[in-house]
């Protein structure tokens, strides 16, 4: 009977994954494995945060395959070697996988691709994490584009929604010698700080399935506007999902496309392009970092790189980092992150603004925590986001865009629910005063809240006299 190994990595699902249908339309048996390698990831291997859903979702992906026959074999890097072996323990004749797109993982996969080959093993990749490879969208000039808006225009006019292919049934795989145990991976904290994450997510296919069917139902007609309001049930939630692959972003275009089909509903019309614009933005950040590879080292605008950042300053970092920053909205996300390993995106971008402009610390720092911190980590849209916010990425995001952190909570979190949730000193805060207690020398003497880290107007003076510095600018 023929053979072939399923080699698993970022699409932990077994509904439309094109690697694994390809492999079932040619072979008998197939042999599912995932190879823990992150040293071959380095300089970013996986953070704390994204250890931690991994493990879940092997398990989840693990129970999936077990219920149709199968199950996952595990295996420790580096992974050439370790595919090598299990090919020919199986006695596999081909190998199967979708493609992922950062710079270190996609080197790797090139090489091990051509080491299986001149091996006389069948070695095929597919496209399932993304709607368009990163090279597939392109300027009339043939060049990649640089900003998000004619990026998006030109991609949907190449998006044509498909629908997703179906899960197999069963799955027959022949007798290998026994992988390791998850556990033996260590991809859980030794120290339990995830201990709440449990109650927040649902780690693998039918997680994700669940919470798009949730928001589907409940969430998307009121996406355009809910979005920015982090003190409302308003996202997706599927990042995390998305990441991993355990829902991938065709299901989702297929999904809103019959949607608006059926339902003939301008509204939801509406909505349904506002959130797969959403999907547009994971889409364009694969885009930038595939064709500049350093974008998670360097500055996308050279400009940038004479900028006078302050010195670094550790003690202010941990107050940011900790959620002890004086400033509510602030110390909310930052709190929220390390309880649940996510941020609403709204006020990811304001705690990025905090650090990199009323702070002035350098977006590295920022990336770095996120990195760790985040069950979505993800080095493109990580990279591409912190350098949008930063002002020194390659779309139109000019520096002097400095958010203010009060009235924007004002505005998208009006009556403070969100702050109250995440800032237990503040619960009995009303509004609006909670997104401004020191203007009230009372509340912060009777609650401990301590006042500002910075001063709002001063840091952002300061800021922007340093983007005056800058060669070209003219502050406008």
């Amino acid at each position: 009977m023929k053979t072939a190994v399923i080699w698993f990595r970022r699409d932990l699902r077994l509904a439309d994954n094109p690697a694994l249908a390809a492999a079932l339309a040619s072979h008998e048996r197939i042999v599912p494995v995932y190879v823990h390698a992150p040293d071959e990831e380095a300089p970013w291997a996986p953070g704390a945060a994204s250890r931690w859903w991994l493990h879940h979702s092997l398990l989840a992906l693990d129970a999936e395959l077990r219920a149709r026959g199968s199950r996952l074999h595990l295996a420790r890097g580096p992974t050439l070697p370790a595919l090598r072996q299990i090919l020919r323990q199986s006695e596999a004749t081909a190998i199967y996988w979708n493609r992922l797109y950062e710079p270190a993982i996609s080197t790797r996969d090139t090489q091990i691709k051509q080491g299986l080959l001149d091996a006389g093993i069948d070695a095929r990749s597919f496209k399932a994490g993304v709607l368009f490879e990163p090279w597939e969208v392109r300027t009339g000039l043939e060049q990649p584009y640089r900003v998000f808006t004619p990026f998006w225009r030109k991609a949907q006019t190449q998006l044509q929604p498909r629908p997703p292919l179906p899960k197999p049934r069963r799955l027959a795989t022949p007798a290998a010698a026994t992988g390791l145990a998850l556990d033996e991976l260590g991809l859980l904290p030794r120290r339990r700080w995830d201990h709440a994450f449990d109650a927040h997510w649902t780690p693998g296919e039918a997680g994700a399935c669940k919470v798009f069917e949730r928001f589907l139902q409940s969430a998307l007609r009121d996406y355009a506007v809910d979005r920015d309001r982090p003190d409302r049930h308003g996202t997706s939630r599927l990042s995390a999902h998305l990441h991993f692959g355990e829902i991938s972003p065709m299901q989702i275009a297929w999904a809103l496309d019959e949607g608006v089909r059926q339902a003939g509903d301008s509204a939801r019309s509406a909505a349904a392009a506002s959130f797969l614009r959403e999907i547009g933005w994971r889409e364009f950040s694969q885009h930038l970092l595939f064709n500049y590879p350093s974008m998670p080292e360097k500055n996308l605008n050279p400009r940038f790189d004479g900028f006078r950042w302050a010195s670094k300053d550790a003690a202010a970092i941990r107050r940011w980092q900790q959620g002890r920053t004086g400033v509510p909205i602030i110390d909310a996300g930052m709190r929220e992150l390390w309880a649940t390993g996510s941020m609403h995106n709204r006020v990811r971008m304001l705690v990025a603004s905090f650090l990199t402009k009323n702070l002035r610390q350098h977006w590295h720092h920022g990336q770095h925590w996120f990195w760790d911190t985040l069950v979505d980590a993800d080095l493109a849209n990580n990279a591409q986001g912190w350098q949008w916010t930063a002002g020194c990425g390659v779309d139109a995001s000019p520096y002097f865009r400095i958010f203010n952190p009060v009235s924007q909570g004002g505005k998208f979190d009006p009556q403070g629910d969100y702050v109250r949730r995440w800032v237990a000193e503040l619960a009995t805060v009303a509004a609006p005063l909670i997104h401004h207690p020191w203007t009230d020398p009372a509340i912060l003497r009777s609650t401990g809240y301590p006042p500002p880290m910075v001063d709002l107007a001063a840091s952002r003076a300061l800021a922007l006299a340093a983007y005056q510095d800058l060669p070209g600018s003219d502050g406008s």
